[in-house]
């Protein structure tokens, strides 16, 4: 499965901001390129809000573990909450290997999981995953709104 593959389903959930900054953005040019969803249904990023999925495609700085230097290689986060995320991931994965989830290289902690260049084995959970982060970042949104 390609970026612009995910990217374009995610594209199709309702209320969803996609977010890939680039040159004249106002983002660091470290993010350029990357991918951020947010579920925002009157299109503004939120100022206090994480996203809810990313997808990177290069080393940062303080996260080089996935080895995404190498061509053609991206990495799939998504926000699935500390409970279950012990149940997605493969323990005896390294965090490179591509299609297997392995927590989040710095927020597996909080409840991140990721895959490195999802294909046949991690590409339909990880939508369905993505799927079910957007659903639990709108069912927040109508918490904060209700309590607000």
């Amino acid at each position: 499965m390609e970026m612009n593959e995910i990217v374009d389903i995610v594209s199709g959930l309702d209320g969803v901001l996609v977010v890939i900054p680039g040159e004249g953005s106002g983002s660091p040019e470290l993010a350029w390129g990357d991918a951020f969803f947010y579920y925002a249904p009157d299109g503004v990023m939120p100022e206090r809000t994480q996203p809810y999925g990313t997808i990177v495609t290069k080393n940062y700085p303080d996260d080089a573990e996935s080895r995404l230097d190498g061509p053609d290689r991206f990495r799939v986060n998504i926000n699935v909450g500390r409970d279950r995320a012990p149940q997605i991931v493969d323990e005896s994965a390294n965090p490179a290997d591509p299609d297997v989830f392995v927590s989040h290289p710095l927020y597996g902690a909080a409840g991140w999981v990721s895959v490195v260049n999802p294909a046949e084995s991690t590409s339909e959970q990880a939508i369905s995953l993505l799927r079910d982060a957007h659903e639990a970042a709108q069912a927040r949104d109508s918490r904060r709104a209700g309590s607000a």
